[in-house]
């Protein structure tokens, strides 16, 4: 009974260890929001609507062991606290992306926004460019795992760019409809693609765990987290 006890205690302080650190400071106080209201997440190229209420601060960092800290975990960990205190926007006043030399993790600080006009928070939605002959693709890669490593970036038989560690590019394309865009360093990656003439695009790449070199990888994401990404991201 003691030893089960004792492995239950190591699980949780194990999991504990690998979560971000998360210190919020509460000024002011709402009703708490339910868990599955939406928070919306205001980047740092926004101002915060005007009539808002600050509720408070959160900042979430590394442990020092964290390794659970993608951004989209980061940013997941902030909403929760916005809902703790009621808030249903967070503004993201710093973002520090993963560095070679320094933290593997996404550290960034928030304020804790109310609103009482939730369509002032509709940040970030794509608008086609009308009559456009062309496509945006915003390519952009953190720093962290296989910093050292760079790839050239393929649309069909095309090189577009070459990733790098903390870099970001925009590339107009003309090429229209499915095509596939890889990179490839001992393997390959491939991300099919729906290119659509007006519409912007983003690729967040990065280097995943191989045996010499690493491997590519690619992710088309949204437009709203895409956009909140690329525009945080200082080469």
């Amino acid at each position: 009974m003691k030893k089960l006890l004792f492995n239950s205690i190591a699980i949780v302080l194990l999991f504990s260890a690998c979560s971000p650190k998360v210190a919020t400071t509460i000024t002011q106080t709402e009703k708490p929001l339910d868990y599955t209201e939406e928070v919306a997440v205001i980047p740092l190229s926004e101002a915060i609507p005007d009539g808002s209420r600050e509720l408070g601060e959160i900042k979430i960092g590394d442990t020092g062991f964290s390794t659970n800290c993608s951004w989209e975990v980061v940013i997941e960990k902030a909403k929760e606290e916005a809902r703790k205190a009621g808030g249903n926007a967070i503004k993201i006043t710093e973002h520090k992306p993963p560095s070679v030399f320094g933290s593997s993790c996404h550290r960034i600080t928030a304020t804790i926004i109310k609103t009482d006009h939730p369509e002032d928070l509709k940040f970030a939605v794509e608008e086609p460019i009308s009559d456009a002959d062309y496509a945006t693709l915003n390519i952009y890669r953190y720093g962290g795992t296989g910093a050292l490593v760079s790839y050239d970036l393929h649309l069909g038989d095309s090189t577009i760019c070459r990733v790098k560690s903390k870099s970001k590019t925009s590339i107009q394309i003309k090429t229209e409809g499915l095509n596939t865009i890889w990179a490839k360093t001992e393997a390959k990656a491939e991300l099919p693609i729906d290119i659509e003439m007006g519409k912007t695009y983003f690729i967040r790449c990065g280097i995943k765990m191989g045996f010499f070199v690493g491997q590519p990888s690619l992710e088309l994401v949204d437009y709203k987290t895409g956009i909140t990404e690329f525009e945080s991201l200082n080469p």
